[in-house]
This record gives C-alpha cells, sequence and structure tokens, in this order.
C-alpha cells in the first residue's frame, strides 16, 4: 500500500519510518526540495493545490497530512480521487480558532473566554468583555508562538494592532492554570477509538519543549480528557490521531486548541508505547486494525530541541535514550530533534539526570524538576 502525504516535515518523516516495517510505502509532496521526509520517502517538489500534486497523490491507496494548514480547497479535490484521512473538513476545523473554539463550547468543552476581532472597535470591546491580562492572535495560520500578542495593559494596545492587525483576529483570555497538558485520540474510520496517556507539557516561548508521560498524578483528568478528545473527534468523524490541548487547574481542564495529526507533545510514544501515535495514525488512515497505545515503561520524558541539535555524544551516554535528528539544518526557533528517556521509575530518572549534568539546558532541567522533583522517589506534586 502507498500512502501520500502532503507535507514533507519531521512528522511525514517519522510517519514514513513507522510505516516502512509494516510495508508501507511513501510518496510526500512538499514546495521545499530536500524536506526532511525525502531522507525516508519519495518527495515530488510541488505546490500543495497544484495538478502535479494532485495527479502523484491520486495514484496512492489514502493521502494524509503532516502539517493542518493544507489548503482546503487542495484536499476536496483530492478527495474526489483518492481517500483523503483525516478529511479535509476535519482540517479546516482547526485551521480557524475562533471556529475551533466555537466547536469546543457546542461540545460542552470547556474554553478560555473569547471573542472574534475584525476592527480596533471590536479589541475595545472583547477587551471589555474579557478583561486583562489577554492573547491577541490571529485566526488562521499561527503556531508554536507565531501570529500573536500577549496584552498585560492597555499599553500593549498599539503595539498589537500594528503587529497583527489588517486580518481576521481573536482576543482569548489569559488562563491562570496549573499546568498544560495533551492527550492524543486514535479513531478508526469504524468509530473505534484509543487513547494514550495524559502528557505534561511545558512550553518556552509558545514552543513545546518539554513532555512527561503519564502525566504524574493526573488523577480523574485522563477520564475527563479522553471525554473531551473521544468527543471531538466523533462530531468531526476523524480517522488518524488526534492532539488535543488543554490547561489543567485543580481538577478542571479547558481545552486550548487540537491538532488533527501527529503531535510534537505525543513523540514520545516511538519508544514509550507499544503502538506510537505514528504507527497507529497510518493504521487508522490505511484501514487496520488499532494498535494498544499502553505504556511500555514507567516514565517517559520528551526534551525537545529547537535551533540547533546538542552534540549526540554526550547524550548517548545516558541509559534509556534514544535520539530522533530530523536532517534539518540549523536555525533560531526551528525543531530540529528531539531525545526520549523511557526509564522504569523515578529512581532511574534520577539516575539519567545526573549523567546528564550540566549537559541537559537550565530550562529544561528546571521545568523537569518541577514537574517531578528529584528525591527519593515518591511522586512529587503536580
Amino acid at each position: 500500500m502507498k500512502v501520500g502525504i502532503l507535507g514533507g516535515g519531521q512528522l511525514a518523516r517519522m510517519l514514513a519510518e513507522a510505516g516502512h516495517p509494516m510495508g508501507l510505502s511513501f510518496r510526500v509532496v512538499d514546495p521545499k526540495s530536500g524536506a526532511s521526509a525525502s531522507q525516508v520517502a519519495e518527495q515530488l517538489v510541488a505546490d500543495y493545490d497544484s495538478a502535479e500534486a494532485r495527479d502523484a497523490l491520486a495514484e496512492c491507496d489514502v493521502v494524509t497530512c503532516d502539517f493542518e494548514n493544507v489548503p482546503a480547497a487542495a484536499l476536496e479535490a483530492l478527495a474526489e480521487r483518492v481517500p483523503v484521512r483525516p478529511s479535509a473538513a476535519a482540517l479546516a476545523a482547526a485551521q480557524d480558532r475562533f471556529v475551533e473554539k466555537s466547536r469546543f463550547q457546542q461540545l460542552g468543552m470547556a474554553t478560555p473566554a473569547f471573542a472574534a476581532v475584525d476592527s480596533r472597535p471590536d479589541l475595545l470591546a472583547a477587551l471589555d468583555r474579557i478583561g486583562l491580562p489577554a492573547v491577541l492572535k490571529t485566526r488562521t495560520m499561527g503556531y508554536d508562538g507565531k501570529g500573536q500578542a500577549v496584552l498585560r495593559d492597555r499599553e500593549d494596545l498599539e503595539a498589537a494592532w500594528q503587529q497583527l492587525g489588517g486580518r481576521p483576529l481573536i482576543l482569548e483570555q489569559w488562563v491562570a492554570f496549573d499546568h498544560e497538558c495533551s492527550i492524543t485520540v486514535v479513531r478508526g474510520a469504524d468509530g473505534n477509538k484509543r487513547f494514550y496517556p495524559l502528557s505534561r507539557t511545558w512550553h518556552a516561548d509558545g514552543i513545546l519543549r518539554l513532555a512527561v508521560a503519564p502525566c504524574p498524578n493526573a488523577g480523574r483528568l485522563q477520564a475527563e480528557a479522553e471525554r473531551m478528545a473521544g468527543r471531538l473527534a466523533d462530531d468531526l468523524d476523524y480517522v488518524g490521531c488526534l492532539t488535543l490541548e488543554l490547561f489543567a487547574s485543580g481538577n478542571e481542564l479547558r481545552a486550548n486548541e487540537f491538532a488533527p495529526r501527529a503531535h510534537n507533545s505525543a513523540h514520545w510514544t516511538i519508544e514509550g508505547a507499544r503502538c506510537s501515535q505514528f504507527e497507529n495514525h497510518l493504521r487508522a488512515v490505511c484501514g487496520l486494525p488499532l494498535g494498544d497505545p499502553g505504556l511500555r515503561g514507567g516514565i517517559s520524558v520528551l526534551f525537545n530541541f529547537i535551533g540547533e541539535l546538542p552534540e549526540v555524544g554526550d547524550w548517548l551516554v545516558v541509559d534509556g535514550l534514544a535520539w530522533h535528528d530530523y536532517g534539518k539544518a540549523a536555525r533560531p526557533g526551528r525543531k530540529v530533534g528531539h531525545a526520549t528517556l523511557v526509564l522504569p521509575d523515578r529512581h532511574a530518572l534520577d539516575a539519567a539526570r545526573a549523567q546528564l549534568g550540566d549537559r541537559l539546558p537550565a530550562d529544561l532541567r528546571g521545568a523537569l524538576d518541577r514537574i517531578l522533583p528529584p528525591g527519593d522517589g515518591r511522586a512529587g506534586p503536580d
């Protein structure tokens, strides 16, 4: 079976790596030559909405995407010739933040307060209703902290408007959350669903830097996250892996956004789960039985590398560590790779921390120590 992928980034690369042992082959379309996935899959250099791309992908047995901002019209035209999973409608639901959060509310999911903003008067009215602090965001095309500005007081309005005005925006309430977390669900075409353990996440400058699974002391949050993600997947008639990002305050969850694709916060599943998100996404879109999302080890810790990779030899001295180089040139703000620790317990994690020493950047060490404090192996506060 041949799988076509719109987008040739690291997600497409990891899909291909997961699919090769199952006998799948891959054709990726990306307008930039030498895309990350081109090292493990056939690449066509073409625009996503070109006739050349449609013709090449129509020769595949099924088509999926490695990012959500593929032009909806391109997917709709392609779907007339070959199964596209998830559907164009499912991807479109994640492309507009206002539409996305409106759907969350329609499904009975708590969210931060929000309002559409198309003009300065709209912004002032939204601020009167929502209050400060707040976050002004573009409704489309924003990711990894791009296309947004934090408003802490009225003096921030002019600079934010100069940066973002002139396009559809959304104002969102600033949430004083305890922590962020995310859950990944895989859903087959028959409606069968399986859920991965909730991941505790930490971001810097809007980019995921660290994920820990399972989320320490999650309690009933796992069941609530499964309810929310499952309801969303069913409502979208979704096929494949979907990740819902959440704010946690005590025992309450608020939906922030969802990704209709494999997601950075679940990269730990490659080594840490019995069936990774990438393999399960392929199983779903290819109509194969879904795999077991359960844990292989006791704790999985994902370190996301941004801008440039550390020296690989400095990290591979650590027992239980897996290394992923995306084959991308170093560039500020760019995801270039990740490492995952899969460990049986907290004692093994403390030993790994000691092995890494100063190789682990101070911000990542600090975040990890807050989530899983070093010590005697007792569960830390969450």
